[in-house]
């Protein structure tokens, strides 16, 4: 089997996270037991994902001038990931403030620095582009660089892979480029004005798409009229904070490798699920035999 050549152009963080009991709401101060500093953004944690899943990856983004940028870089490559391209700008680096509560669940405030410094591609980030296999976007930096990157994807042959996430209005040139749209019920909400209980309506943007819903699994339909629903992984959750990563970037590995989409959902929930089992965003994503373990385990 060949390995996956993913190209990844995304968002670097340093995330700063405390655990509580129970997460505060607005106006409320609650006591905390934990906090790590942890690599972050979900560029760059699909990036080592996607390395930990067995591809090789290269990873298009930017960082600050600050000491949080010297660390994210460093850990970057420590994961094996080729961050080579990765973009040094004045100023300061993306930062995530994570709030984890004891079921698992989180708030998460994301303040963007030097991410949305991330425009204009390079010829040496598009020749990253246009050898890969898959392109992996999301949406924490600017529309228009995903654009681009999307674009000279699509017209180089390589297979592009959207999480419209954070959940925002996406623009007609990026989705036609778009060859398999990875969202969860608030970004499909805020792309289609369905949700949950009609998957199908994705496929009104894009030719394939997977509805990820959590603990209820996910929706992967495509225009070949497939509909088909993959249960989650059960297991004890800690942190969900980068599931989603997790989930994505094994699925853009699967399909990269030749699997048949249907079974590269469920190789991604096995993901997904392996992820949640640590605190964290980085730190937690599982390496293939993880998720190997997880997928051929009985249900």
């Amino acid at each position: 089997m060949q390995q996956t050549r993913v190209a990844v152009v995304g968002s670097a963080n340093m995330d700063l996270v405390g655990t509580a009991a129970a997460l505060p709401r607005p106006g409320e101060t609650v006591l905390g037991s934990d906090f790590v500093m942890l690599p972050g953004g979900k560029g760059a944690n699909q990036a080592v994902a996607a390395v930990r899943a067995g591809a090789s990856c290269v990873f298009l983004g930017a960082i600050g001038s600050d000491a949080f940028g010297v660390t994210l870089k460093a850990r970057i490559t420590a994961a094996g990931v080729d961050a080579d391209q990765l973009r040094v700008v004045y100023g300061a680096s993306g930062v995530a403030l994570v709030m984890v509560g004891a079921a698992g669940e989180n708030a998460i405030l994301v303040t963007p620095g030097a991410n949305g410094a991330f425009t204009g591609l390079t010829e040496g980030e598009l020749h990253a582009v246009r050898e890969a296999d898959v392109l992996v976007a999301q949406l924490e930096v600017p529309v228009e660089t995903v654009t681009e990157a999307a674009v000279a994807a699509r017209a180089a042959g390589t297979r592009v892979v959207l999480n419209a996430a954070p959940a925002r209005s996406v623009p007609a040139e990026l989705l036609a480029a778009v060859d398999l749209l990875v969202v969860n019920e608030t970004e499909a909400q805020a792309l289609t004005g369905r949700g949950r209980d009609e998957p199908a309506a994705l496929l009104e943007l894009v030719p394939r798409a997977v509805l990820t819903l959590g603990g209820d699994g996910a929706w992967y339909v495509d225009r070949d009229g497939t509909v088909v629903h993959v249960p989650a992984v059960k297991v004890d959750v800690v942190d969900s904070t980068a599931a989603g990563d997790a989930f994505t970037a094994a699925l853009a590995v699967a399909w990269g490798e030749g699997r048949d989409l249907v079974d590269a959902v469920h190789w991604a929930a096995a993901a997904g699920a392996a992820c949640v089992r640590r605190l964290g965003a980085s730190v937690a994503l599982p390496r293939r035999v993880e998720i190997d373990e997880l997928y051929t385990a009985p249900a």
